[in-house]
């Protein structure tokens, strides 16, 4: 492969390597949030069911429940968007790889 066309492809795979480190980190800084808010609200329903004050139970429900509920479903859906990036970016890695190992099988 000519060394113009490989020493491009090597860079083009770093940058894209760079950017999915960037999105693994931050998916793994959300996935702690996420674990995190996943307990917040499954302690703040368990301690709801074994209330009986219903006025207790609504300001729990208010500071706390919902909120973290609300949260909760924030980092859920932002997961997805991350781990759909990783993919993308894991794809162009590997179709780099491939194109590369074509090309020096070629020559």
């Amino acid at each position: 492969m000519q060394t113009y066309v490989k020493d491009s492809l090597l860079e083009w795979k770093e940058e894209m390597l760079k950017q999915k480190k960037e999105i693994d980190d931050e998916y793994e800084k959300v996935k702690s949030d996420l674990q995190l808010y996943s307990i917040k609200f499954s302690i703040t329903k368990q301690v709801i069911q074994s209330t009986i004050n219903d006025e207790i139970i609504d300001n729990i429900k208010e500071s706390y429940h919902k909120p973290y509920e609300e949260k909760f479903n924030e980092l859920k859906q932002y997961i997805k968007e991350l781990d759909e990036k990783r993919k993308v970016f894991q794809m162009f890695v590997d179709k780099i790889d491939k194109v590369s190992e074509t090309e020096m099988l070629e020559k």
